[in-house]
């Protein structure tokens, strides 16, 4: 376990993050209630953007998570990168590097939120050199928190009941349940997913929902592909998932199983990410799907 900052200690900062947690959880109930009455609607959505709509509750969490954590710790050296205060006050060239850098995502999912599907969640990760060391995953709408100190990853409710863990055993991609995007898809990913043939596809909204899914067992695979010159997930989409994937024996990397690489130029996650149950066959999947990327020409501008 990397030591953390002088003055910090590891029980009591996951025990801050809870309590920090389920504040936001209430924030994010009420709003996602509050949306079921139409005329409220608009009050709620606070930008006219379809592809990238902004709620009052994506600003509220955002401002509650920041708050709590600069008043509890500001006398230590760390920095906080959120996805609404980037989309503010950095350009689209915009980096970012510290060694410790806490990332938020407020309202992954904003989309389903408005839709009212219930696939929404929070992120919020601690980085440490440009990788995630440290993770929360809060699902308000199935009472879940999914938390990783670094070593083990644990899911919490409220009412103190577990949600268990349960990665598949090693099995062959076509034997394999993809969790796929609802609002994020293009016809190259579609493309490679057809020829691939899994066994299942199951489609849901929040990177994080999705990562949660393959930990729970419910699903084994999640691809993410952004192609040049269109939109790419970014940091706080990855960040937290991450962490509580790894920590559970998955693993998540791009097509040529390398680590994915934080804090670069407009923070941006582009190219084809795989995110896998089992890191023992990790490499294997990613080989495989390579594979069927080359042998059917689907979209050989990753390779160019």
């Amino acid at each position: 376990m990397v030591k953390l900052p002088f003055g910090v200690d590891i029980n009591n900062l996951i025990d801050d993050l809870i309590i920090f947690s389920w504040e936001a959880s209430d924030i994010l109930l009420y709003y996602s209630r509050e949306l079921r009455n139409s005329k409220q609607k608009n009050n709620i959505i606070k930008n006219n953007n379809e592809k990238d709509p902004v709620t009052i509750a994506d600003l509220e969490v955002n401002d509650l998570i920041l708050k709590r954590m600069q008043e509890k710790y500001r006398s230590i050296d760390w920095k906080y990168l959120s996805e609404e205060n980037a989309k503010f006050n950095f350009r689209k060239d915009s980096a970012i590097f510290s060694e410790w850098l806490w990332i938020l995502d407020p309202l992954d999912g904003t989309k389903d939120f408005i839709q009212g599907t219930g696939d929404y969640a929070m992120h919020f990760a601690l980085n440490y050199e440009n990788k995630p060391l440290i993770g929360v995953v809060l699902i308000p709408e199935k009472d879940e928190l999914w938390i990783s100190n670094g070593k083990t990853v644990w899911c919490e409710r409220r009412d103190n009941s577990t949600q268990s863990q349960n990665l598949s055993s090693e099995k062959d991609i076509k034997e394999m349940t993809l969790v796929t995007s609802k609002n994020h898809n293009n016809q190259s990913l579609k493309s490679l997913v057809d020829k691939i043939k899994f066994k299942k596809t199951i489609k849901m909204g929040s990177i994080g929902c999705k990562i949660a899914s393959i930990i729970r067992g419910e699903s084994d695979i999640y691809i993410s592909l952004s192609l040049p010159g269109e939109s790419a997930p970014k940091d706080w989409d990855f960040a937290a998932p991450e962490a509580i994937l790894r920590a559970s024996g998955g693993e998540i990397t791009n097509l040529e199983n390398e680590p994915l690489i934080y804090g670069q130029t407009g923070f941006e996650q582009r190219g084809l990410i795989v995110a896998s149950n089992n890191r023992n066959i990790h490499k294997r999947i990613c080989l495989q799907i390579k594979e069927i990327i080359e042998k059917e020409n689907i979209f050989p501008i990753l390779f160019s």
